[in-house]
């Protein structure tokens, strides 16, 4: 059986109360008391119950997740996936709230980080944008002992505890040999439409694209990149400029803006056949991959990285470890096949 306080409390030959305060890290027991009761759980092999234990004191995490403001589909299924959170807060002990940015604003997301400092949430969860006063205000906020989980893209190089999102260099790759194996023979050149570089799983995954596409298939040449950062109109307008260019056969969309994207497309239907690879399965994706607009989805589970998210700050706040595999993220290609 797994000793419990009461065999610690007659094996120091003190009160329940002063377990208590010594397992609770409270004032009020004297040192060689405190050593004696130390010492009775490290002989016993006790381990705490953090969990029951913060449930018998009622406690409540307040959590903040911050996300960039803009019309971008998967950010609102992200949003939607915190308020699943939210409605399931009583049981979990959660206390969510949802702080929005402007998009690519790192000055922005600098301003909201500086201000949680002072409330001291029980831990924070940001879609990052990578610049260097972003990661300065993050290893400032772990550096005073606030756990902090990237989410969708990543922030490396900063003290930041832990990131929920997919591989996004796998990503990359993954897209590449999906596209050049669609493409076969075929030559020319490949436009690829990014929300924008300041973010790094954008860098990241074209990162992973380019790489394969040199090593596999060097008849493809990538375009420069298009930032239609995250505005469906913007990336209309680049996309239509850009398919006026009679040698592209394929388009990579490895951010948000398919929307604008596919309304592209749909309106150069009639002059061409492309191969195109987007992220992130949402109704327009979704409604394109059925009608041959696009040819195959990324997803990242969006629900998934939302309670890992949670899970994790709930362990970094209680001192325990994470469970790795467990909050692995993966990455699923959709083909009009195999819609879930």
């Amino acid at each position: 059986m797994r000793p419990t306080v009461h065999d610690i409390a007659a094996a120091a030959r003190v009160s329940l109360a002063t377990v208590d305060r010594v397992l609770n890290q409270r004032p009020g027991v004297r040192h060689v008391t405190r050593e004696k009761v130390e010492a009775a759980i490290r002989e016993l092999g006790y381990v705490r119950d953090v969990a029951a234990a913060n449930l018998a004191k009622g406690r409540t995490y307040p959590l903040v997740f911050i996300l960039p403001a803009s019309d971008n589909s998967f950010m609102h299924g992200l949003n939607a996936e915190i308020r699943q959170a939210v409605l399931r807060s009583p049981a979990e002990r959660t206390d969510i709230r949802t702080i929005e940015v402007p998009a690519f604003d790192p000055a922005a997301l600098v301003s909201v980080l500086e201000g949680l400092s002072r409330e001291k949430p029980c831990g924070i969860a940001m879609v990052a944008t990578d610049a260097p006063e972003v990661r300065a205000a993050v290893d400032r906020l772990v550096r005073e002992r606030f756990p902090i989980v990237t989410l969708v893209s990543d922030l490396t190089g900063s003290l930041r505890h832990h990131y929920a999102g997919v591989d996004n260099i796998a990503a990359g790759r993954t897209a590449a040999g999906l596209l050049g194996r669609f493409l076969g023979p075929r030559k020319g050149e490949i436009a690829v439409l990014a929300g924008s570089m300041l973010v790094r799983d954008h860098r990241e995954r074209l990162e992973g694209f380019a790489a394969v596409m040199a090593e596999e298939f060097p008849d493809l040449a990538i375009l420069p990149v298009l930032e239609g950062r995250d505005d469906p109109e913007v990336a209309h307008r680049l996309v239509a400029d850009a398919l006026g260019n009679a040698g592209i056969v394929g388009i990579y969309s490895l951010g948000a803006g398919n929307r604008g994207l596919i309304r592209a497309l749909k309106e150069k239907a009639a002059d061409r056949t492309l191969t195109v690879i987007a992220h992130e399965l949402t109704a327009h994706t979704r409604a394109a991959l059925v009608d041959n607009t696009i040819d195959a989805i990324l997803n990242q589970d969006a629900g998934h990285e939302v309670r890992s998210a949670i899970r994790i700050l709930k362990a970094k706040a209680d001192g325990l470890a994470v469970i790795d595999a467990q909050e692995r993220i993966r990455l699923d290609i959709f083909l009009k096949d195999n819609l879930p």
